[in-house]
């Protein structure tokens, strides 16, 4: 009796494919946390070191970022990360301001108890990750808390015009967690609001979650305006380590 045997796929492109989804997340997180800064060169030779990547995998990376919008490929100045445009940012901050406050208001009508528990939870977290000083995580929660809000709200049409706009202004955001006073402001915001969500008082949660939008934006917009090594916008990689 003959037996069949099962051809084996190659190694080579399977692992050819997953460094090349390893380096588009890898680039992709350093670009939205702010690691690589708006308008900054690409460092290629150090990317390649860092991420333990050839050339090859990289650029067919920046690729996928290029059509993302995050970097720019530019002729003999190799990759760039897409520059921030202060003005857009402003206008969208203030089209969030409105979203934020609806989400709030609907939100405290439709939630579940084990929606507001979840909430609950993940604020708990935000405190811890304060503490700790870990601001890509505690990034990452305040994303998480204001997703929910969104999502408790029951609504699709707000849902997906939230997340729109949200993706649009998520590097500028990132750099006002860099400044320490505004970071510890930040805190302070949430736990407002947070009670207000507790007690299901719709205006006020609506209203705080308005003025927590507003307060982010105008630190996204100091940052980005700012001039030197010293401001959030240009403090990058230093700013990481506060």
């Amino acid at each position: 009796m003959d037996i069949v045997k099962t051809a084996k796929a190659p190694a080579g492109p399977i692992r050819r494919e997953t460094l090349h989804h390893g380096a588009v997340a890898e680039l992709r997180a350093m670009i939205l946390s702010g690691e690589l800064r708006p308008g900054s060169r690409v460092p290629e030779v150090q990317l390649c070191e860092q991420l333990g990547v050839s050339r090859t995998p990289l650029r067919e990376a920046l690729r996928v970022l290029a059509a993302e919008g995050l970097v720019e490929l530019r002729p003999h100045r190799g990759a760039v990360v897409t520059p921030i445009d202060p003005k857009e940012i402003a206008a969208v901050f203030e089209v969030m301001e409105a979203l934020e406050a609806l989400a709030g208001d609907l939100a405290c009508r439709r939630g579940t108890p084990e929606e507001f528990a979840e909430l609950d939870r993940l604020h708990d977290q935000l405190h811890a990750q304060f503490d700790a000083g870990d601001r890509p995580a505690y990034f990452l929660t305040n994303r998480q808390i204001h997703a929910r809000i969104v999502a408790m709200a029951r609504n699709p049409s707000l849902e997906a015009t939230y997340a729109g706009f949200a993706s649009k202004i998520l590097r500028a955001r990132s750099l006002a967690n860099y400044d320490e006073e505004r970071w510890r402001h930040s805190l302070s915001e949430h736990d407002g609001f947070m009670a207000a969500v507790r007690q299901r008082d719709m205006a006020a949660a609506g209203s705080l979650l308005a003025a927590h939008s507003r307060q982010t934006a105008d630190a996204v917009l100091a940052a980005l305006n700012g001039c030197g090594s010293d401001s959030p916008a240009g403090a990058g990689r230093q700013a990481e380590s506060v």
